[in-house]
């Protein structure tokens, strides 16, 4: 451990005073010249289960130890919800040899989110490991031990049950009370990741005004949490003119079976999606009305993934990506 760094396991921060400059850990007011606040996020309450249903989650090691034990006993699962972990979940699932279901609301995996290419393209991969796909439907309830209803009238006895719906800021109810502006318990932060004099919040527990999007943009990634660590650690060690401003552009990787997919988005929403055919794989641009590009996604194109952040930062068009694209991809100029 470097010089000067203590390290509290096993700790929990019980109370913030902004004023006093103290944060309470077991019991001992611990002062403070400056803060950053990485509290994360935990899992939604999953509330259609009976209290003593077996139903697993996965956001931490432990999680994962407890979902492993019980992959290594088990002959069949169900996952429930097609998010990100959910497909990546199912797909590791049924490598290991699981019969396993997935359960989503949607019409198709991530089509809402990502549109239907990549949902089609998703489905398409999980069917090839043998993953079963029940969209559009809902489940309405868990029994213990592990029987799951759903709103077609389908039950399932599956030997493991994994919810994954999503995620909630881990500490709003800490910050109640501080004076820190809260937004749906993320706390809102400035274009520097500040969110008071000397206060800097980052990764899940921020709403933080992102420079190059021109408006707040809470993300749920962790290599955004990483480079927002870095730039709050930054800012806080910097003289007041020598802060830099959040600027990137938010994303992920996504393995799924032995599928990886790059995305990079503002990530409220898009209007169009375009296609590119690659060599191996794919890229889907995605725009606003204005046409506008927002987002990129790749599959075996990382070439388009380099270049995507720079594009969206500068609010180049579709129009304008795609003649780039085009005209740079070997395949399309023996089309023409």
């Amino acid at each position: 451990m470097p010089p000067g760094v203590e390290v509290r396991l096993g700790s929990a921060v019980t109370h913030i005073d902004l004023e006093a400059r103290t944060a309470t850990v077991a019991g001992e007011a611990l002062a403070f010249d400056k803060l950053v606040l990485a509290t994360g996020s935990r899992n939604s309450a999953f509330p259609v289960a009976d209290d003593d249903a077996e139903v697993h989650q996965l956001r931490s090691l432990d999680d994962a130890r407890l979902l492993d034990a019980a992959a290594r006993r088990s002959r069949s699962a169900v996952v429930i919800g097609s998010g990100f972990i959910g497909c990546e979940a199912a797909a590791s699932l049924a490598l290991r040899g699981v019969e396993t279901t997935l359960v989503t609301p949607e019409d198709g995996p991530q089509q809402a989110r990502l549109g239907h290419h990549l949902s089609d393209q998703i489905a398409s991969w999980l069917g090839d490991l043998g993953v079963e796909l029940r969209t559009g439907v809902n489940v309405t309830g868990v029994e213990a031990p592990r029987t799951v209803h759903l709103d077609d009238g389908t039950t399932l006895a599956p030997d493991l049950v994994l919810a994954a719906v999503g995620v909630e800021a881990a500490a709003g109810e800490l910050f109640e009370g501080t004076g820190l502006q809260l937004h749906e318990g993320r706390v809102v932060a400035d274009e520097y990741l500040a969110a008071a004099p000397d206060v800097w919040v980052v990764g899940d527990a921020s709403r933080a005004l992102n420079a190059g999007a021109g408006r707040p943009i809470p993300v749920e990634h962790w290599g955004d949490a990483l480079s927002m660590g870095e730039l709050a650690g930054a800012n806080a060690a910097a003289g007041e003119g020598e802060r830099r401003a959040w600027s990137d552009v938010p994303g992920f990787f996504s393995t799924i079976g032995e599928h990886t997919i790059k995305y990079l988005a503002w990530g409220d929403g898009h209007e169009k999606e375009e296609v590119v055919d690659r060599t191996g794989g794919f890229t889907i641009w995605y725009a606003d009305a204005s046409d506008v590009v927002v987002g990129v996604l790749t599959y075996n194109a990382d070439d388009d993934y380099e270049r995507g952040e720079a594009l969206i930062s500068a609010g180049a068009t579709l129009t304008e990506v795609l003649a780039g694209a085009r005209a740079e991809d070997p395949a399309h100029e023996e089309d023409a």
